[in-house]
């Protein structure tokens, strides 16, 4: 089983293919293994690199406190490790806020970046829209405290019908992907508690100016949808791309059609 130690925790690793080094970066609950459709159509191209982050599935779970920029170093770690220390990110969900944190402290790391419907909650200030993500982060504490009541198949379960995907999505998911979910929900309930965990300086995002293209489905819940759209709007030089009929997980509903958008995208733009 391929784990190296990295950043002072063992992380499970695959690399697959050729080219430009590309590195996965998976959200909360899943693993590297969520990514794998997407990966088989990018590794013509990319030497595409998966892991497991921090506390998920083959790769070890510290005991303790955690944060996101625990996540961040990893994932310098293994760009350093991997990818001689620069390299192209694919990311969604909390992955997306961790690559997106990486490229505000360490741009001279990152080529090309993209980002599906990173959760960033703080950059909504005003309007109905405001009451809507207040609402969906309320429904997230509670699954929060569910699953550090010691009830991670139910924290999981209430997680993906109430924020993920919407009402029958739990069903609607492999026995294997819900197996991990169950397995990686002290995880995610750990990294919540991190106070900073939605925090992005988006100033010296800008700044930094990644070839950046940010992505949204079409039936994600409203939450995400809106986080999405305030991102977009906090980051105008990045490329943006609505996927018809996708949610918030493009890489395994629509997988054919989010590779080549990936791909494209890696292939034609030029590095900053």
């Amino acid at each position: 089983m391929p784990v190296e130690k990295l950043n002072g925790v063992n992380l499970y690793y695959e690399i697959d293919g050729d080219g430009p080094p590309l590195v996965v970066v998976h959200g909360s609950w899943t693993d590297h293994t969520a990514w794998g459709m997407v990966a088989q159509h990018l590794t013509d191209s990319f030497q595409v690199i998966r892991y497991d982050r921090r506390g998920c599935s083959r790769s070890e779970r510290p005991q303790g406190e955690r944060t996101r920029r625990d996540d961040e170093a990893d994932l310098a770690a293994v760009i350093e490790r991997f990818a001689n220390g620069r390299a192209n990110v694919v990311a969604s969900s909390f992955g997306g806020l961790i690559t997106l944190g990486l490229a505000a402290t360490r741009p001279e790391m990152l080529d090309r970046l993209c980002v599906h419907e990173a959760p960033s909650a703080r950059l909504v200030k005003e309007g109905e829209e405001t009451r809507v993500v207040a609402d969906a982060l309320d429904s997230m504490q509670g699954v929060i405290e569910q699953i550090e009541a010691g009830d991670s198949a139910g924290g999981a379960f209430r997680f993906v019908e109430e924020l993920a995907l919407g009402p029958g999505g739990w069903e609607l998911l492999p026995e294997q992907i819900r197996e991990v979910f169950v397995n990686n929900a002290p995880t995610f309930a750990a990294e919540q508690r991190d106070p900073a965990w939605g925090d992005l300086d988006v100033a010296a995002i800008a700044a930094n100016a990644h070839p950046l293209l940010l992505t949204r489905g079409t039936t994600s819940p409203e939450w995400l949808l809106i986080t999405q759209e305030a991102l977009m709007g906090a980051l105008p030089h990045a490329e943006t791309a609505i996927i018809q009929g996708a949610g918030h997980s493009p890489h395994l509903s629509h997988p054919d059609d989010f590779a080549v958008l990936i791909g494209k995208f890696l292939r034609e733009r030029a590095p900053a």
